[in-house]
């Protein structure tokens, strides 16, 4: 399985980015896909959840600021940022987790939020 992001860069502070993430290759139709951030200096940690029956879970940090969104058929799950502050400044990977508990990362895109 291939995880392919895309989305970020450089966003000014009240930017409404969106991060889209791509899976390829043998994926079951029942896994969590996900998204995770990682800020420089500090350990990776959970954005964002969703399940294939689009069940989701937030990090508080994010509640009512960012949407977690996917497309089963295209396997490709989003990730709509609203309202960003210059916290919001990491490394942001996309994670899916199969239904055999197997788990892949794609490469991490950088969000920078600066005006």
């Amino acid at each position: 399985v291939q995880l392919q992001a895309s989305g970020g860069g450089l966003v000014p502070p009240g930017g409404s980015p969106r991060l889209s993430c791509a899976a390829s290759g043998s994926v079951f139709s029942i896994n969590v896909m996900g998204w995770y951030r990682q800020a420089p200096g500090k350990q990776r940690e959970l954005v964002a959840h969703i399940s294939s029956d689009g069940s989701t879970n937030y990090a508080d940090s994010v509640k009512g600021r960012f949407t977690i969104s996917r497309h089963n058929t295209k396997n490709t799950v989003y990730l709509q940022m609203n309202s960003l502050k210059p916290e919001d400044t990491a490394v942001y990977y996309c994670s899916l987790t199969q239904r055999t508990l197997a788990s892949y990362w794609g490469q991490g895109t950088q969000v920078t939020v600066s005006s």
